[in-house]
């Protein structure tokens, strides 16, 4: 997929991901394969210009994931915006993504994330602040809005490119719903068919058919995987064919893969405790796999060190539970 000037290897991307979509994660997914664009979790613009990589949780990657990996920024700020761009582009990333999509109150009062759709002449400046800044790909994350009109979205996507934005992902809910109620597919359709730019939609796909029916319905050029992500980490390797996802027949790759996202944690923190409170994020989403997840809360989060973990872990998975077929979104 051509991205301005820069092709992305594959159409299947992760979502940007607060707190969790962190260098650890990405190595997992990054060493399975199937994943076209890699995206760091949101870093503030405020922050970014001077941030050491070595001791920052989010503005931090691994040097061979930089060509691959969009570092997603969030601010109120143009200017600050284009600043932290700058710094994202001489580190080497492959572009940078604009946070307008983050419904989450503590980001949205601080006049940063979705806030930015409440005002499209703001939401546009800084699209073109930042366009101004670097020559490399920018990217917009952004929802429906505030209105479940959604010819507001499709009037800003239009906006966006003329700004010289160099794709869309796009969110088809409004700020206030964030999930209780279903995505509206159309609207991926209404912005997809307004913009000459690459288009991927985001939310609900947790199967195969699910990204199957969405590029389907909606004509977007990709889909950006969050959730589905999280709890199945394997799964752009397993939708693009590198591996077999399948538990009936390659039961070890559900037990494998989790025992290598903890000892990527272990590598890169020597805070244990820490450590083991990322894993303990990531394994919320894992048992959603499960058929009765929730009774496996208690086995598998005891514990405050990365070792009580692994060993809960095996225990829990030497006979694997009953898998659902796509995992519960109630627990997520």
């Amino acid at each position: 997929m051509q991205v301005g000037a820069r092709t992305a290897p594959g159409s299947l991307w992760l979502a940007p991901l607060a707190g969790v979509g962190h260098v650890a994660f990405r190595e997992v997914i990054d060493n399975l394969g199937g994943c076209g664009l890699l995206f760091t979790g949101m870093c503030n613009a405020r922050a970014v210009p001077t941030e050491n990589p070595a001791r920052s949780n989010a503005f931090t990657w691994r040097a061979e994931e930089l060509e691959r990996c969009v570092c997603q920024l969030f601010g109120a700020d143009p200017s600050e915006m284009a600043e932290a761009a700058r710094r994202v582009e001489a580190e080497g990333f492959f572009g940078v993504d604009i946070n307008m999509g983050c419904s989450v109150a503590a980001i949205v009062r601080r006049g940063c994330g979705a806030d930015l759709l409440r005002d499209e002449e703001r939401a546009v400046r800084m699209v073109e602040s930042v366009r101004r800044a670097v020559d490399c790909p920018v990217l917009v994350k952004f929802r429906t809005g505030w209105s479940p009109d959604p010819q507001g979205a499709v009037a800003l996507a239009r906006r966006f490119e003329d700004a010289g934005a160099d794709a869309l992902v796009f969110h088809p809910r409004v700020a206030p719903d964030r999930r209780t109620r279903p995505p509206l597919r159309h609207h991926i359709r209404l912005v997809k068919e307004a913009v000459a730019i690459p288009v991927l939609g985001n939310g609900e796909v947790f199967t195969p058919g699910d990204a199957a029916s969405m590029l389907e319905t909606t004509g977007c050029d990709g889909i950006s995987l969050g959730r589905i992500a999280l709890g199945r980490p394997w799964v752009f390797a397993g939708w693009t064919g590198l591996v077999d996802d399948n538990p009936a027949s390659n039961p070890d790759l559900w037990r494998d893969i989790p025992l290598a996202l903890l000892d990527a944690l272990e590598r890169r923190h020597a805070d244990r405790k820490y450590a083991a409170r990322l894993f303990k994020k990531f394994l919320l989403y894992f048992i959603a796999n499960f058929t009765y997840g929730n009774s496996l809360r208690g086995p598998m989060l005891k514990g405050d060190d990365p070792a009580d973990l692994r060993t809960a872990l095996v225990d829990t998975l030497a006979t694997l539970p009953a898998i659902t077929r796509r995992p519960s979104a109630l627990m997520f």
